[in-house]
């Protein structure tokens, strides 16, 4: 019988023999190979909650490249090799105007993205963009609103040669508090904009074979409550049009395990961003690493799985680490293991 780490009396041999069996595993698994068979020995049912659910949640583990020092610091095949290692599922790719993914990037550029990602073997898990802060969907400015529907037709044709199927979409905002050159939008007239927008982005998303999926955001002042998200979509009587659920985004005054029931089968996308309701600084800065803030995660994941939600779960973070960034993507990757009940890498090392 092998002895365990809540056993009362370790012998020096036995130490010695697991930190040979750690030490042996260690450069298998910084590189994303298998265990070598001395070390993989098959970890026990995980039952302590305090440790990790004890229950296993089917949904894919993603992270957005936002979470990476990209480009300064690294390239993208880099960051989704990185990502692949850690342990995630799939990367989710931001769309901005000079990138690898942008308005310079023609069909063999993102044919080329798409096979490195195969032959990584990494999901692209959708397509995201801060684009819709400059150029609003429902700006007072007619040039930066038709900017902004022109973008959005041309990150919803890129999503559709990368074969990927979802495309975040801001619709529109009342307000703008991080950017002074915005104008405030009357909330009607912020809706009537929205709808003929959204309604002429449908239309083409139905051609490409793509979802346009609108994320909330509270402080962007504009469907502010789940139901006003569903009478909204809904209204467009369009099924390429469904709901990008973000959970930090509500979480100053809301609660993630209250929208999803209500947004229901609409949602078809997913950012986990973590929120402290602690602070008093509420900007992008209160959004925190995984698990270092107030969220109710294992009610979040509950009620996901009460719908029936089984997609992408994508870790948003604007922060890449000033020093070992690569920390933040294993860091992440663990805390969403913990998440979702999966076992845990760092357990077949020591088991």
């Amino acid at each position: 019988m092998k002895p365990s780490l809540t056993d009362p009396v370790w012998h020096r041999r036995d130490l010695l023999k697991l930190s040979v069996a750690a030490a042996a595993a260690l450069p298998a698994l910084a590189f994303g190979g298998a265990l070598p068979a001395s070390a993989a020995i098959p970890p026990g049912p995980q039952t302590d909650a305090r440790k990790a659910s004890p229950k296993l949640y089917r949904m894919k583990k993603s992270i957005n490249l936002w979470a990476f020092p990209y480009p300064q610091r690294m390239s993208l095949e880099e960051c989704l090799t990185l990502a692949k290692r850690a342990g995630f599922d799939a990367v989710e790719l931001n769309y901005d105007l000079e990138s690898d993914l942008s308005p310079k990037a023609g069909p063999a550029e993102l044919k080329s993205i798409r096979k490195m990602a195969d032959r990584i073997g990494i999901e692209i898990s959708g397509l995201c963009s801060f684009l819709f802060w400059p150029y609003p969907l429902t700006s007072n400015d007619v040039s930066k609103r038709d900017r902004g529907i022109e973008l959005a037709g041309q990150i919803a044709q890129a999503a559709s040669a990368l074969g990927v199927e979802n495309v975040l979409l801001v619709p529109g905002a009342v307000h703008i508090p991080w950017r002074t050159d915005h104008e405030p939008v009357p909330n009607d007239v912020c809706e009537k904009r929205a709808r003929e927008a959204v309604g002429k982005l449908a239309r083409q998303a139905e051609k490409l074979k793509v979802l346009l999926n609108l994320e909330n955001i509270f402080f962007n002042g504009f469907l502010m409550t789940p139901m006003e998200m569903n009478q909204f979509v809904d209204g467009l009587g369009s099924d390429r049009v469904q709901v990008h659920f973000d959970t930090g985004n509500i979480a100053m005054f809301q609660h993630a395990e209250h929208w999803i029931p209500i947004l229901g089968k609409r949602i078809r996308n997913i950012h986990l961003k973590e929120f402290t309701k602690k602070g008093t600084d509420f900007s992008l800065e209160t959004f925190r690493p995984l698990l270092d803030g107030t969220t109710d995660w294992p009610a979040v994941t509950e009620a996901l799985e009460k719908i029936g939600y089984s997609g992408y779960l994508t870790f948003e973070y604007f922060h890449p680490y000033l020093h070992y960034p690569e920390a933040l993507i294993h860091q992440t990757s663990d805390s969403m293991d913990r998440i979702l009940g999966r076992p845990l890498r760092a357990d077949k090392i020591l088991a």
